[in-house]
Formats: structure tokens, C-alpha cells, sequence
């Protein structure tokens, strides 16, 4: 891709300061080869933070959940401390309460308590979320097709999933897993192109998909074939991963790089995609956020000030050319791991397909 701005926002299918300057250069080259080069790195990216947390502390926060040992990590915690930075109007309290409401209910239904078969439960926590009774008011958590796209990162929270009953790829899946986890399920998300799904261990130990926006299953071959998966990113491994819970919370994080792009400077957006790809350099989603803020970071102070780039004066050039650079390598790095941008074309195959479903739901 070569554009400077991502005006496209990640939806769901079942379908130049001189901080900026430095994370580009510490960041895009990812690969130390020994212990020593990885505490550098972290302690030089730390401090970068440091000065940008000091106008979002956000940073600060995000921190602290992704320093935690992965199996102390509590994934409905994250979500709702996320969500309330997107809307500080919601009650983190109620969406946790709802949330243990909802795990009380499957849990209820276990023939044997805790000691309930793993695959039983997993049975039981979909039942509970797509079947209508009295474990869920009559009324089923099901996909929203009146909102296919997710142009909002307001409709992909737990807050509105929980209320509307009506979710898409990202809230069905994290409310999945938010409850998996409470469960003692071994489930984790996973991603592919615009896409989020969950995975689950099975008794044999082999790690299937789970497509909760169907409640069904699908296999890795399905997926790439669907949505267009590219034999480099299969052999990249930034799509399709069995994820730890640290990366489940930079999943999460994806909607508030969302809202950061609507809503925060360009600065403070770098400084999130920093953040989240000093803990996995294979987020993809971070590395197109990252590319969009310096297209940002152009437009604010060169296109609208002078035009067009042939009006640049000289004195400008060599700042302008920084950003140029650092936009255009955002970009080429999300490709070379294998990244395609979507075409109008596979927009309009979706859409057609949600007609579609929606005529076969009436």
C-alpha cells in the first residue's frame, strides 16, 4: 500500500516530533539475537514511553497489565480498563458484573460443576451465548448484521455487546474468551485479515478455531482461503497464531488504535503502536495504525499548510522527507510479513454475503 492515510477502518468479516523520529528507528528493525540486545532495546523504548505517558497515561496503564506474568493476566479486566479509555462514561464495575453474571450462568449449567469435561463446557458456553433460554433471558448474543462494517469503535465493546445482545468480530470473540478464561477454559483469540476468532485445546491437545460470530468451527485452510491469506503471512505467522493472553490484550488493544485515529494527535498514536509492537513486532494491525499516524503527521503539518508537497520550501524538505520515509517503511514492513490492503471488491463480496444471511434470518 502507498497511501499516506488509512481511511479504511478495520472492520469485521465472517466474516514530526523528534520522539516520533526515534521509534521509528528503534522499532521497525525488531530482531535482536541475544538477551543483551533485548533489555537494550526495551530500555530504550521504555524511556521513549516514559516521555509520552507523561501526556497520555494510558501508556502507563497498558503497561501494567502487559508486564504481568501471562497467567495472572485477567482478560476482562483489560477489556473493560480498555474500554473506558475509548468512553470514560462507562461503569468498568457493571460491565464486570455482567460479565460474571453471564459466567454464573454457564457455569450453572455444568452437569459435573468444575469438574466438568473441558469440551463439555465449551459446548455449554456457546449454548448459553447463541441459544435462547432462561440462562440468558430469551434473548441470544448473536452477529449484528445491521452494522457489518464496525466503522465505529464504540459497537466492537463488551459494554454495547452486553446491552444490544448485537456484536461483531471483535466483541464476540472477546467476550468469548473473557468468559473462557473465568471458566478455566484453555481459549485464546486469534486473528486474520480483519478478522478476529478464538481458539480452544481440545482433550487431545490439538488447537481448534472457533468462529463465534456462527458459533461454529473452521479450519486454518478455510480461513486462508476466505479471506485471502497470503503464503507469506502464513509463513510469517501473523495471522492464524495461537495467542498468550499478553497478546489477547493487544488484540483488544486494536479498537483503542482505532479510536486513537479518530480522537488523539498522531504523536500519541505512534506512541500506542509502540507500545504494542515492543510486545509482539507481529501485530500487523499496530504496524498499519503506525504508518497511517505518519501519514497524519504529513497532512497536519505540510499538505494542509502548503498544498501539495512541490510547495514544500527547502528549508522544510528534510523534515518532510523523515516522515515520508517513515510512512512509506510502516507500510512496506506490513507487506513484506505478508500483508495485503483490501480492495473494494472484497468489501462488496461481504456486504453481498450479510444480504444474504440477513434474508435467509427473515
Amino acid at each position: 500500500m502507498r497511501g499516506r492515510l488509512v481511511i479504511r477502518i478495520v472492520a469485521c468479516i465472517s466474516w514530526m516530533c523528534a520522539c516520533g523520529i526515534a521509534f521509528a528507528q528503534s522499532v521497525p528493525n525488531m530482531a535482536p539475537r541475544s538477551d543483551t540486545e533485548v533489555a537494550t532495546l526495551k530500555a530504550q523504548v521504555a524511556s521513549q514511553l516514559a516521555a509520552a505517558e507523561k501526556s497520555d497515561p494510558n501508556l502507563t496503564i497498558l503497561t501494567r497489565f502487559l508486564d504481568q506474568p501471562d497467567d495472572q493476566i485477567d482478560l476482562a479486566k483489560a477489556e473493560v480498563v480498555i474500554e473506558h479509555m475509548i468512553d470514560p462514561s462507562i461503569s468498568e464495575a457493571d460491565t464486570l458484573r455482567q460479565i460474571d453474571e453471564l459466567t454464573h450462568a454457564v457455569r450453572a449449567r455444568f452437569p459435573n460443576g468444575d469438574a466438568t469435561d473441558n469440551e463439555v463446557k465449551l459446548s455449554l458456553l456457546i449454548s448459553t451465548l447463541n441459544d435462547a433460554g432462561p440462562w440468558n433471558g430469551y434473548h441470544p448474543y448473536h452477529y449484528d448484521l445491521d452494522n457489518p462494517m464496525g466503522s465505529n469503535p464504540n459497537d466492537k465493546l463488551l459494554s454495547y455487546y452486553l446491552r444490544s445482545r448485537k456484536g461483531n468480530c471483535v466483541s464476540m470473540p472477546v467476550l468469548f474468551v473473557v468468559i473462557g478464561q473465568k471458566l478455566g477454559l484453555p481459549v485464546t483469540l486469534s486473528t486474520a485479515p480483519l478478522h478476529v476468532f478464538a481458539k480452544f485445546k481440545r482433550n487431545d491437545g490439538q488447537w481448534m478455531n472457533v468462529e463465534v460470530t456462527s458459533y461454529g468451527t473452521k479450519s486454518d485452510e478455510h480461513y486462508a482461503q476466505e479471506l485471502n491469506i497470503t503464503p507469506r503471512a502464513l509463513a510469517s505467522g501473523i495471522y492464524l497464531r495461537t495467542l498468550d493472553h499478553r497478546s489477547d490484550v493487544l488484540v483488544m488493544a486494536d479498537t483503542l488504535m482505532q479510536y486513537y485515529r479518530h480522537h488523539r494527535s498522531a504523536d500519541q498514536q505512534l506512541a500506542l503502536t509502540t507500545l504494542v509492537l515492543l510486545h509482539d513486532n507481529k501485530d500487523v494491525s499496530a504496524w498499519i495504525w503506525r504508518g497511517d499516524a505518519y501519514g497524519q503527521m504529513i497532512n497536519d503539518r505540510f499538505i494542509k499548510r502548503y498544498g501539495s508537497e512541490q510547495n514544500i520550501p527547502p528549508s522544510e524538505q528534510a523534515n518532510f522527507a523523515v516522515l515520508d520515509r517513515n510512512n512509506q517503511q510502516m507500510f512496506h514492513r506490513a507487506e513484506m510479513l505478508g500483508w495485503m490492503a483490501p480492495t473494494a471488491e472484497e468489501d462488496a463480496t461481504y456486504l453481498q454475503g450479510i444480504q444474504s444471511l440477513k434474508a435467509q434470518r427473515q
